[in-house]
């Protein structure tokens, strides 16, 4: 999906996810990976998820949503392309769902 933005002509953005290399990812507790989406978290205006089926299964995935709506966060579900299977969980929870398309995801992150 970082890709998709990256590529669109015309739209600039700040990328709070926490990242990849970061020791968060192998904290041993709970509450530390909490702490460390919150304070990414708490700059964005809203939360994209992917709106995948193992979506449903992730724990990292629920906290963020459970923090998207505790900070009043508006939270976009993308759907993943030619995807037959998507989270319930997540599209319950989205103030709006897009398609994997770069068009769909920027006219809804505008949007907020």
């Amino acid at each position: 999906m970082i890709t998709l933005l990256d590529k669109a002509p015309y739209f600039y953005y700040k990328n709070y996810s926490v990242p990849k290399n970061d020791p968060i990812h192998h904290a041993p507790y709970d509450y530390q990976l909490k702490a460390a989406i919150r304070n990414q978290m708490q700059h964005a205006s809203c939360v994209l998820i992917l709106a995948g089926v193992y979506a449903t299964y992730s724990k990292w995935i629920n906290i963020e949503i459970q923090l998207a709506q505790e900070m009043g966060k508006k939270i976009i579900a993308v759907q993943p392309w030619a995807a037959q299977r998507t989270s319930q969980v997540v599209k319950n929870v989205a103030d709006e769902i897009v398609g994997w398309n770069t068009s769909s995801i920027i006219r809804s992150i505008r949007g907020y």
